[in-house]
């Protein structure tokens, strides 16, 4: 075997082993590699006791519920699937019924979702009132950007801007 065949074979072996060891660790974090599940997920490949996961979708209107020491519960939905949370501790400040959240914990034998943490979501018209007041100052100001739902708008501009730093 001549040098160029040899180190073609030694390359090409090499590819293989990391193709191989590429599609092991996909493999082994094929449940992890999603962000959240659905509650649509989470009915239709029921999720064991314990297991940790994120769940994700929109706070169901009029389901939050605030208890003692800082116990609240409510419920995610996705259109199609509820699933009851419960979670103890402050909640973001973009937190709010009808809005985005993602929420990481484990089911219980009940089927109640314990959140550990709870992550607000906001969408792609967010912008803190910093952001906002520099864009007035500049004469960038576009006056679509006050139609937008928390887009530096007197009301929301408060939230907006303490949800920034998380």
């Amino acid at each position: 075997m001549t040098r160029k065949q040899r180190r073609l074979t030694m390359i090409g072996g090499a590819g293989v082993v990391l193709v191989i060891a590429a599609a092991l660790v996909l493999n082994a974090l094929r449940d992890s590699i999603v962000f959240f599940s659905t509650p649509q997920m989470v009915a239709e490949h029921p999720v064991p006791p314990g297991k940790r996961f994120r769940l994700g979708g929109v706070v169901e209107s009029g389901s939050l519920q605030r208890g003692d020491k800082l116990a609240v519960s409510f419920v995610v939905a996705d259109g199609s699937a509820k699933v009851p949370v419960s979670y103890q501790g402050i909640l973001p400040d973009l937190f709010r019924e009808g809005q985005g959240v993602v929420a990481e914990g484990a089911l219980d034998a009940a089927g109640v979702f314990k959140a550990d943490t709870v992550l607000a979501k906001h969408d792609e018209t967010y912008m803190p009132r910093e952001v906002a007041d520099s864009l007035k100052k500049q004469g960038h100001w576009k006056d679509d950007y006050a139609k937008k739902p928390g887009a530096g708008s007197s009301a929301n501009a408060e939230p907006a801007a303490q949800g920034a730093t998380q």
